[in-house]
């Protein structure tokens, strides 16, 4: 008799557990059933990524950094499963090397993009940059994973929570990053992925009145319509690429705060 194998079952990701959707829907992508998130369920990952934030922003910049670099250890140690899911190796490498960029960032960017000012009077003036706080992110249709790494990454290196609504038609890769980053250093409820339908689940995140930030990479023909409902609590709005490394990508996501202390107290 010839035995069936057991085929996986892929889920969403939510405050570091593994849910089904609670509508119970699946829709079929890459060959698989995969769960359909609906808007209760993009409601929870807002959730989590709140509760998560003070935590996460607390950290040292240091640690956020060691903790993003532990993301790109345990791709590389899935690399084979990664390039199946994906473009194959160099889209797995690009993505590996990405995050390894990103969490060399981590503790330089007060220096590059803070600054002492001077000013006319008995005052230290300082200018330091602070996490926007929550932020959702449309993930590029392709490629899978890089474009997936390329819009986490600069989101969570600089202290901000994320719930990411991941490609629609090639889900698979961000299921399998959800499985990296519950068995790594990633607080649960710092990266939230959900899969399903960009259509449906893209108005109600651009509309959440407790997201802070929302990035378009993934937007399509829907950006004009999500900026309008962004702007209901002026939320900040980034243009992102699907392929993109910079620092200023980093700055996107962050606010400036200017200090003044008096001098000699």
């Amino acid at each position: 008799m010839t035995r069936l194998p057991v085929k996986k079952t892929y889920k969403l990701y939510i405050g570091g557990e593994f849910p089904r959707s609670e509508s119970g829907r699946t829709y079929e992508a890459e060959g698989a059933n995969v769960a359909r998130a609906s808007r209760k369920d993009l409601r929870d990952a807002v959730r989590a990524a709140r509760s998560a934030f003070g935590g996460w922003s607390g950290m040292t910049a240091y640690n956020r950094g060691q903790v993003v670099y532990r993301v790109a250890e345990m791709i590389e140690s899935r690399r084979a499963e990664f390039a199946e899911l994906s473009t194959g190796a160099k889209e797995v490498d690009r993505s590996i090397d990405r995050l390894v960029w990103y969490a060399g960032w981590a503790d330089k960017l007060a220096q590059v993009l803070g600054s002492s000012n001077p000013v006319a009077g008995p005052y230290f003036n300082f200018t330091v940059p602070e996490p926007t706080g929550v932020v959702g992110i449309l993930a590029p249709e392709e490629p899978p994973l890089a474009g997936l790494v390329s819009r986490i990454a600069p989101a969570i290196v600089g202290g901000n929570t994320t719930v990411v609504v991941a490609s629609e038609a090639h889900p698979l890769a961000a299921v399998e990053l959800a499985e990296v980053l519950a068995t790594s250093d990633v607080p649960g409820g710092v990266v939230n992925l959900l899969t399903g339908h960009g259509e449906e689940l893209a108005p109600w995140l651009a509309g959440h009145m407790d997201v802070n930030a929302l990035d378009l990479a993934g937007a399509d023909g829907q950006a004009q319509e999500l900026e309008q409902l962004a702007a209901d609590n002026v939320k900040r709005v980034v243009h992102g690429s699907a392929d993109e490394q910079s620092p200023w990508d980093i700055a996107s996501f962050l606010e400036l705060k200017t200090v003044w202390h008096p001098i000699g107290v």
